[in-house]
């Protein structure tokens, strides 16, 4: 079934499609017709727009929103430098304090956090770029025990951020509507739309991307085709909904609500006397969404060979290379393998893109499982042009495995960030997490064995002049 049998079952009605323009309305008759800011928009609203791009971006790039709310955005008193917070720079997380190396890394399962909600529970792993010139990336751990405070709401000013649920159910309130993002769903939270995250089945922990420029498209298809892979119709974005939490003005109202923002990796603080989350309706294509990554259409080999691991790409963040991507989000969830005389895990590889994997259930078919191995909840990082490839217990096996159909990854589900960066690891990363495998070059590969065998009589000089 091209469908995720979720346990937590779903909440909300959503509209489906990946970069469409949509429009829709908590109470009928709040969206203006053929005008987007008229004198007096219906309801007392006021028109706000929200542009995800620069104005004179092509028309096929342009990302914006117009939103219907009570009060606007800019009604709060000035932002402060947050007292605390995982991005100080006293902080292991620090992403000023990159550490470039070129081993091979890998992860323990991180642990979970019962003291954190979603903003303080997230760790910078790895990273690369810098926010203020909107170039880069930032790959995070998350790990939280507790909802975000009802009174409170996050926003990133630095990127958009593509979480990955591994354990647990997240549900998402944004100034847009709600989603429900559970293991095997992603979501992308656009730069600056504010958003509080609750905890409805208990404590949680996954991966999120931060993409500090541009936003994330679907790949190209090519020869592929017009359909395959993630199909834009399986998006999908939230209704609007709205809360009441105002007084006469701006400054004044029964509740404070704090608001936090990440802007050039510092957190920054304000409070206010009404709800962000007042948008009675909204219309454009800017705007959050989820994605059940059980209805990824995943292709193969049907002949021979193991084509490159690109044909599992979900969504893609261009670089200004066609062709080459800052960011790549790639699955391997459950497939079919049919190819003749090939060795069917991916291959033994060195690339010029950075790979940061992680592992949402399941067991990984070039990788063994088990304590210190590749667990859900782990990661590993191979760096650019950093060896890596299946280990040694799992090339033996493929190697003289019977090549019938066989069906691999079932209740299985790994997934890849690559970039064309060469990316940093955090002192958290490194040290402070106390999950890195000591012994993962030597467990994985010290144990590779030697098959070559020189045929007799040939030389192994025939490079030379005679």
């Amino acid at each position: 079934m091209p469908v995720t049998a979720f346990e937590f079952g779903e909440k909300y009605k959503y509209q489906n499609g990946f970069g469409s323009y949509l429009e829709t309305e908590a109470i009928p008759g709040a969206l203006p017709i053929g005008q987007n800011s008229p004198q007096k928009p219906p309801y007392g609203l006021y028109a706000e727009k929200l542009s995800g791009t620069a104005f004179t971006a092509p028309r096929h790039e342009n990302k914006q929103s117009w939103l219907y709310r009570i009060l606007p955005s800019c009604a709060h008193p000035p932002f402060a430098p947050a007292a605390d917070g995982p991005f100080k720079s006293d902080k292991p997380t620090d992403p000023a304090k990159l550490e470039y190396i070129p081993n091979q890394l890998r992860w323990d399962p991180f642990d979970h956090d019962d003291q954190t909600d979603f903003v303080s529970g997230l760790h910078l792993v790895a990273g690369a770029g810098d926010p203020t010139l909107k170039q880069g990336i930032g790959m995070y751990i998350y790990a939280a025990g507790k909802s975000m405070d009802e009174h409170s709401a996050f926003y990133s000013a630095d990127g958009d951020l593509l979480i990955v649920a591994q354990d647990g159910v997240l549900d998402i309130r944004t100034e847009l509507g709600w989603l429900l993002v559970r293991p095997m769903e992603i979501c992308v939270i656009p730069r600056g739309i504010k958003y509080q995250v609750h905890l409805p089945s208990g404590p949680v922990r996954g991966y999120a991307l931060e993409l500090y420029q541009g936003h994330f498209a679907l790949p190209e298809l090519g020869p592929i085709g017009s359909n395959c892979l993630a199909n834009a119709r399986d998006f999908q974005a939230p209704v609007a909904s709205f809360h009441e939490d105002f007084g006469a003005t701006a400054s004044e109202g029964p509740n404070t609500y704090l608001i936090t923002v990440k802007f050039n990796n510092s957190l920054f603080q304000t409070k206010q006397a009404h709800t962000p989350f007042d948008v009675v309706a909204w219309h454009g294509n800017y705007y959050p969404y989820k994605y059940d990554l059980g209805r990824f259409n995943t292709i193969g080999s049907i002949s021979y060979d193991h084509p490159d691991p690109s044909i599992f790409t979900v969504l893609s963040a261009p670089s200004d290379h066609p062709g080459t991507a800052v960011a790549d989000f790639v699955i391997f969830p459950p497939r079919w393998l049919v190819a003749e005389n090939t060795f069917r895990p991916p291959w033994y590889h060195r690339n010029t893109m950075s790979e940061f994997m992680g592992l949402i259930a399941g067991e990984y078919d070039a990788k063994k499982g088990g304590q210190g191995g590749f667990m859900p909840g782990g990661a590993s990082l191979h760096n650019v042009m950093s060896g890596h490839g299946p280990d040694a217990k799992s090339f033996e096996g493929a190697s003289n495995a019977e090549l019938k159909p066989a069906l691999v990854g079932k209740g299985s589900c790994a997934f890849m960030f690559e970039s064309c960066l060469m990316v940093g690891v955090t002192e958290w990363g490194l040290k402070m997490c106390k999950k890195v495998q000591e012994g993962y070059n030597e467990e994985s590969w010290g144990g590779v064995q030697v098959h070559w065998q020189r045929p007799d009589g040939v030389s192994p000089n025939s490079h030379l002049l005679k």
